[in-house]
């Protein structure tokens, strides 16, 4: 299965002021732009490589694109002057900031939201603090002092710099409907994200995902051809704040509640689980529905490869440099990587 089928829809209708933007976009790209390209497997290196590369920063964006990836997934919140920026975490996290002062923070920090641009961009996030178990996690990361958390517009046009134009963006919306006074809210965070998009020109290289389905579902409404991402996790499938209000129960699997999430798509439609709660029925019937099956954050050889034979779309990992050998291995095609200039 590969999505270039999927921008079959690129001529039906968009809504509103978005309509001549996006299908402009998504027609020039064609199905070389799609997701993922001409190639029928996608290599997603998650918050840019995390494994190889400080998280979520312009280093690591740009190592994973001179290695050879297909798409960069990363998140994004809102500063308090509603700028775009690139972030997993809600709050400051001091397992991998430090103050101007160069020390570790001692403590969960200032929400990102409640910090502007200029003052979040003081914080070094360069490298582990080793005395964490985060950082003991990925203890082989390596550090590049002096990175700042990224506008999402520094992001583009780092890539485009670097001449990574056929490199895709998968982007979460990083909001938590539990902590509602944390983030930016769902109408928001959208709009602004997809006016950074459209100022950028990449529209045809994007795809939104979120755990919060809420800011999917106005994706779908402001921007309907652009590719949706439906994250799930065990969690977030008890709590049907996540699903847009949907009980999960009701719809008999996720695939089935994915879809009926989705409604009537133009777009792409993918669902984003956590690998371990993946099964070859689910992705049997994942693929039956129409969806495109990319979980999420595989990191041991073992698991790619058997992943990979069940036949998904692609692999999110923490190490593409791994995921590369895994199907160099198989006979797989791999992206180019595009050196820094």
């Amino acid at each position: 299965m590969t999505f270039c089928s999927f921008f079959d829809s690129a001529s039906r209708p968009l809504a509103g002021r978005w309509r001549p933007f996006w299908l402009a976009t998504l027609l020039l790209a064609g199905c070389a732009g799609s997701v993922p390209g001409s190639r029928t497997f996608d290599l997603q290196a998650h918050r840019g490589g995390r494994g190889l590369a400080p998280e979520n920063t312009l280093a690591a964006f740009s190592q994973a694109a001179a290695l050879g990836v297909d798409t960069l997934e990363l998140d994004i919140g809102l500063s308090a002057d509603d700028v775009v920026v690139v972030s997993h975490d809600t709050r400051l996290n001091p397992d991998h900031t430090r103050d101007a002062r160069g020390q570790w923070l001692q403590a969960q920090g200032a929400a990102i939201r409640s910090l502007t641009v200029a003052q979040l961009q003081t914080y070094d996030v360069g490298r582990l603090n080793p005395a964490t178990a985060y950082g003991r996690q990925f203890a082989t990361q390596q550090p590049r002092d002096g990175e700042r958390i990224p506008t999402l517009a520094q992001l583009f046009a780092r890539m485009q710099a670097q001449g990574a134009t056929r490199v895709r963006f998968n982007i979460e919306t990083k909001i938590d409907p539990t902590k509602p006074d944390e983030t930016a809210a769902p109408e928001p965070m959208v709009r602004a994200l997809l006016a950074e998009i459209e100022r950028a020109g990449v529209a045809s290289r994007v795809t939104v995902q979120s755990f919060d389905w809420r800011t999917l579902a106005l994706v779908g409404r402001l921007a309907p051809q652009l590719p949706r991402a439906y994250l799930t996790s065990a969690r977030t499938l008890r709590d049907s704040r996540w699903t847009a209000g949907r009980v999960a129960a009701d719809f008999g699997s996720t695939p089935r509640l994915v879809k009926a999430a989705a409604g009537a798509a133009a777009g792409p439609v993918v669902w984003s689980p956590a690998f371990a709660d993946l099964t070859p029925e689910a992705l049997r019937e994942a693929h039956a529905l129409g969806l495109a099956v990319l979980p999420w954050t595989v990191n041991q050889r073992a698991d790619m490869a058997r992943l990979m034979d069940w036949g998904v779309d692609g692999l999110i990992t923490d190490y593409p440099d791994v995921l590369r050998s895994v199907m160099a291995e198989r006979g797989r095609p791999l992206p180019p990587g595009v050196p820094a200039r």
